[in-house]
């Protein structure tokens, strides 16, 4: 007996949405054995990192914050994937989304006004747009491959945020630490349910999902993305752009990182520290991709990755367990997605062999005319067999 795979006359939608879990369940597994190889409790941390969060009401609040960020960025990729372009490097329009921000703030320090907080969001916004706008620039006129600018870009991001830190932006009452100084309440979000941390990022994440939903699915323009991104010439031969496509979908998933910047700038962090970079532009990509880039499923995939994020900081304090833990179960994740998506258009299928060792009598037995004497009535062949005989 073995396993055979053999292709799907269609992609299967069943296999479509449950690999996801799929991929989520073996993450689990995998996490449970190898936690246990390392010698510790495979099941306490498994119940630490997946469980223990949502559990604990009181940990709600940081899942919900943790999940704004990576549900932002991840919409914006998808739109992006949905036509093939393929920016990676939202980490770093997210970096530069912030530090544009925050450079607002630091001017208007020493300012009052409801206006302050709208301009850092619009400048992390624009921030972000133009560092995306460097590969969408180099992808429409020398067709360099987008992947590798815009990654590329990443490690600039981050080296301009260490240099700003160290230097011209570094809190003058700061003892010498490497960062800016807080922001004033007029440039910090508000919460939007007292007494937890869930500020205004949070219910603007979902709301950017349904309007990503609702622009993708009823408009024209997230039909030319779709159309794009399946079927190129059919693209062209309707009029689509495919540098325009480029261009609106690399400037949005720039847009959507920086105001996920900002937002967590003037959220969580309430100033920029060299810490800043957490890779959440890399494990929105995750996100997007769990979520099968549907801005509803990466609602749901935000969640669940936002869980690990807490979870892995439970089972930091309760086990001892490292921190790239949380690290290694998103990267188990991406793994075990692409790897059973392969049951999207392939079907498992289990060949048994036949029994060649057996004599031919007893895999096809003889017709039971002997046993009981009763007329078999012969076949085609034999009446033709019968008459040449004759």
């Amino acid at each position: 007996m073995r396993l055979r795979l053999e292709p799907r006359r269609e992609a299967s939608r069943a296999m479509l949405y449950g690999t996801p879990v799929l991929a989520v369940a073996l993450t689990v597994l995998a996490g449970i054995l190898i936690f246990s190889l390392m010698g510790y409790d495979g099941l306490a941390a498994i119940y630490q990192i997946f469980v223990a969060p949502i559990a604990d009401p009181y940990r709600w609040q940081d899942l919900f914050v943790k999940a704004a960020p990576l549900i932002t960025i991840a919409l914006g990729l998808a739109i992006g994937f949905r036509a093939n372009v393929w920016n990676i490097g939202a980490e770093g329009q997210y970096i530069v989304g912030a530090l544009a921000g925050t450079g607002v703030a630091l001017a208007t320090w020493d300012m009052q006004g409801y206006w302050i907080l709208p301009a850092m969001v619009a400048a992390g916004i624009l921030g972000g747009l133009l560092w995306a706008a460097i590969p969408a620039f180099l992808k429409t006129r020398f067709n360099v491959n987008e992947i590798l600018t815009s990654l590329m870009l990443t490690y600039v991001a981050v080296q301009l945020l260490y240099y700003l830190m160290r230097g011209p932006w570094r809190d003058p009452e700061g003892y010498g630490f490497p960062q800016t100084r807080l922001f004033s309440e007029w440039q910090t979000l508000p919460t939007v349910v007292q007494g937890t941390l869930v500020h205004l990022g949070v219910p603007v994440a979902f709301f950017l999902a349904i309007a990503v939903w609702i622009v993708l699915s009823r408009t024209v323009t997230g039909f030319q993305v779709r159309v794009v991104g399946l079927a190129p010439q059919a693209a062209r031969y309707g009029g689509f752009s495919a540098r325009g496509t480029v261009w609106l979908t690399l400037l949005t998933s720039g847009a959507f990182a920086g105001l996920a910047g900002i937002f967590e700038a003037a959220g969580p962090f309430q100033q920029m520290t060299p810490q800043f970079s957490v890779n959440y532009g890399f494990t929105a990509i995750i996100v997007a991709f769990l979520g099968r880039l549907h801005p509803l499923g990466i609602v749901l995939a935000g969640m669940v990755l936002a869980v690990s994020y807490v979870g892995g900081e439970n089972a930091q304090t309760a086990l001892g367990l490292p921190y790239a833990a949380t690290g290694m179960f998103q990267a188990m994740m991406l793994f075990f997605l692409l790897a059973v998506d392969i049951l999207v258009r392939y079907r498992l299928r289990v060949v048994v062999p036949a029994d060649l060792s057996r004599p031919v009598e007893a895999r096809h037995p003889p017709a039971r005319q002997a046993e009981t004497g009763a007329h078999v009535s012969s076949t085609p062949i034999d009446k033709q067999r019968e008459s040449l005989s004759a």
